[in-house]
């Protein structure tokens, strides 16, 4: 089954979008996932930069916010922020609206049990929101360093199952699954159809085929579930900090490259 790649543009470093689009297009991938910075980009000139470049805008990564914090003060300008994220990405098209909690943001404040409840919840005004214009969502499972909340696929079924919410689904990702999962690509048959989107990079978080995951299991997986969307790859340049891409010098030229060997041995394996 032949689908479509696409890249996060985050992992370029706040390089310019018509730079984004460029190397894009030059590693030979469909579109991307574009990071929703609702302050400064402007969604038509957005929308016009990558169609240029014959590419798509798939979906969207949502900047910081948490929105299970248990003070409403922190809670309520993250569902505000999510709420202008789906208007803006309402002006490019019907991209999937991506959600998560605070990305480092590694144990409760509270409790385990009312944070969840509060995940809960503002996950399920994202949808209203997301809802209203149309706009899909879907829960991004990340890995203990970067959260403790939903970090396998199990957790994001429970989760699902609180709400009353048609429009989300789940992303699993091969890097944070390499990390949570006993068995990836079981975890991706869990998903069923709710499997919403699947982003990928290999177990050092660099370009596919360069680390131990086992794609061609997940790929399998994704062909037996009848997944047919696109994966999108999240990979960064090799060195410290996993929260920022910039790992100096020339990191956006590796990261092209990247992108350009992952595109080619995902098809090799018939993604």
């Amino acid at each position: 089954m032949a689908r479509e790649l696409g890249c996060c543009t985050w992992i370029f470093g706040g390089a310019p979008l018509t730079e984004i689009a460029e190397r894009v297009a030059r590693a030979g991938l469909n579109g991307v996932e574009l990071f929703g910075d609702v302050e400064t980009v402007d969604p038509d000139e957005a929308l016009r930069i990558f169609q240029d470049k014959g590419l798509k805008i798939f979906s969207i990564t949502p900047g910081d916010a948490d929105i299970s914090h248990p003070d409403p003060a922190v809670r309520a300008p993250a569902l505000a922020y999510y709420e202008r994220l789906t208007d803006w990405a309402s002006a490019l098209g019907e991209p999937l609206i991506s959600c998560h909690g605070l990305v480092q943001r590694i144990r409760p404040i509270a409790s385990q049990e009312e944070e969840d409840a509060l995940l809960a919840d503002a996950v399920q005004q994202v949808c209203d929101f997301a809802a209203r214009r149309g706009l899909n969502v879907v829960f991004e499972i990340l890995n203990r360093y970067e959260s403790h909340q939903v970090r396998t696929v199990s957790e994001g079924l429970a989760l699902l199952n609180r709400l009353s919410a048609g429009n989300l689904g789940l992303l699993p990702d091969a890097y944070h699954m390499n990390i949570e999962e006993a068995d990836p690509a079981q975890a991706l048959r869990d998903a069923g159809d709710k499997l919403g989107l699947y982003h990928a990079a290999d177990s050092n978080r660099g370009a596919v085929g360069d680390g131990h995951t086992d794609f061609a299991a997940q790929i399998e997986a994704l062909n037996a579930v009848n997944y047919t969307g696109p994966v999108i790859l999240e990979m960064n340049a090799p060195g410290p900090n996993p929260f920022t891409p910039d790992k100096g010098s020339g990191f956006r030229e590796i990261v092209e490259s990247q992108l350009a060997r992952s595109a080619d041995r995902l098809r090799a394996l018939g993604a």
